[in-house]
């Protein structure tokens, strides 16, 4: 009984991380795309900037608050589920979740209000502010989650008294060497999700024939950003494989499915893992590119899972898969964005079908390459809830049943899938209302551009105005 409770738990929380990130790692990206289109705006003056501003903050507040009621539900397990770990760890764990509220929260709360209903009431410059803070809110949310994460993953800084980890050096645990290549490579990955979006919808739009401006400009500028941007994630990976590779060999040893000590050790491409016979199925491995990636040598010699005990090795099958289909989008995001910009160089979008409809398609590609990239976290940490420290069956709510562990795990789902489906349901619905409806045409910059935006004058002005 205790263990299905336990497995229970496990899914219960991997199913409501796995809803609620999604629109945190949207909001990140979408809340600095924002800030960039309205500093845009008022740096040149083009109407189009301010169109698609306006078009994309609709998108951004239902994701904004669909984040916001995902996550508070989500804590409550720490109190129901895990109430040892967060009798264990609240003396750190409890302090990095009030600086997200302190700081991140305070920020977006305060400046989300401005960036929704300020437009008419405050200056230009202060809207661009409010914009940016936003941005900034966003970023340091992800940020405290991501030390105190790391912090599970590779506890510094930490004594153990009475059965608490009290924390010594907060320095330590703030500044903790995981965290400087972990948030990078979840900020980016943020960013490359938004990307993708911004471009499938400019790629949509430009094979309905319609918004051409609005849609070039969406198409152009995300693809432009992703092409830069895949090739510094990839970079961020491999310094998180790296710190994998020195302090959780179990955990690279199942993501590479290497079960016995190689050396050179060859890099496994694809392969079926049998954990009951401790071997892979269907391998197809490169020799050698093993120990290169690992190790930066042609010779090191890597270990493998079955030097670890049975009770210490992960299960492989998820971190072995989920590591793949992330590196899997992340090729794709590349081709994409370099193809994409490549061509969008050379004009003419609207007759390039054969890559406007890859485009269009391409935006779950982020949100799978977040998602699997988790998975291959977590659950490579596995039995770790905090690693080497506490085991996750020592981290669960003592006298859990797993009659109550099924209930909650079903009120989550039900309610979590009823807040997904509402909220893709309405962005969409914004998606496909368009982002002008006007027809009247005029010229910016050489550009024919639909004369929809007219900015909110004051009224003296606007009677002014109607009088000439």
């Amino acid at each position: 009984m205790e263990t299905s409770a336990l497995l229970l738990s496990r899914i219960q929380f991997a199913a409501t991380v796995s809803f609620h990130i999604i629109f945190p790692s949207f909001t990140i990206g979408l809340a600095a795309w924002l800030s960039v289109l309205e500093a845009m705006q008022l740096a040149t003056g083009n109407p189009v900037y301010r169109r698609v501003f306006d078009f994309w903050l609709k998108i951004f507040g239902v994701a904004f608050g669909m984040g916001v009621v995902s996550g508070i539900v989500m804590a409550f397990q720490f109190g129901t589920n895990w109430s040892e770990l967060s009798r264990a760890s609240g003396p750190i764990q409890g302090p990095l979740l009030s600086y997200e509220s302190f700081t991140a929260f305070a920020l977006e709360a305060t400046f989300f209000g401005v960036m929704l209903f300020g437009r008419n009431r405050v200056k230009p410059w202060f809207y661009l502010m409010s914009c940016m803070l936003v941005a900034l809110g966003t970023t340091l949310s992800a940020f405290w989650i991501l030390v105190n994460n790391s912090w599970m993953q590779h506890p510094v800084g930490y004594v153990v008294q009475n059965g608490v980890y009290v924390p010594t050096d907060w320095a330590a645990i703030v500044f903790n060497s995981v965290v400087w290549v972990r948030f990078p490579h979840m900020l980016l990955g943020a960013y490359l999700t938004t990307a993708f979006c911004v471009a499938a919808v400019g790629a949509w739009y430009l094979l309905k024939d319609t918004s051409r401006v609005e849609a070039t400009l969406m198409f152009r500028m995300a693809l432009a950003l992703a092409a830069v941007l895949v090739p510094l994630q990839m970079l961020f990976g491999h310094l998180t494989g790296d710190y994998i590779h020195d302090d959780q060999p179990a955990k690279f040893a199942a993501v590479e499915g290497r079960w016995v000590d190689e050396q050179p050790a060859a890099e496994v491409i694809f392969a079926v893992p049998d954990a009951n016979a401790e071997r892979n199925r269907y391998e197809w491995k490169i020799p050698v590119l093993g120990s290169l990636i690992a190790s930066g040598t042609l010779d090191s010699r890597e270990v493998g899972l079955k030097d670890f005990p049975v009770a210490d090795r992960p299960p492989i099958l998820v971190p072995f898969f989920a590591f793949r289909i992330m590196v899997g989008c992340g090729m794709l995001m590349l081709a994409l964005a370099w193809i994409g910009t490549y061509v969008a160089r050379r004009g003419k979008l609207q007759e390039r079908k054969w890559l406007l409809w890859p485009v269009a398609l391409s935006f779950p590609l982020g949100f799978v390459a977040i998602l699997t990239g988790w998975f291959t976290a977590e659950v490579g940490r596995q039995p770790w809830t905090i690693w080497g420290v506490l085991r996750t069956a020592d981290a669960m709510t003592p006298g859990l049943s797993a009659h109550f562990a099924l209930a909650s795990l079903i009120m989550y789902v039900l309610v979590y899938g009823f807040i997904f489906c509402f909220g893709v349901y309405y962005i969409l619905s914004i998606i496909r209302s368009g982002v002008f409806s006007g027809k009247a045409l005029t010229v910016w910059n050489g550009h024919v551009i639909p004369q929809t935006y007219e900015p909110r004058l004051p009224a003296t002005t606007r009677a002014s105005s109607s009088n000439h």
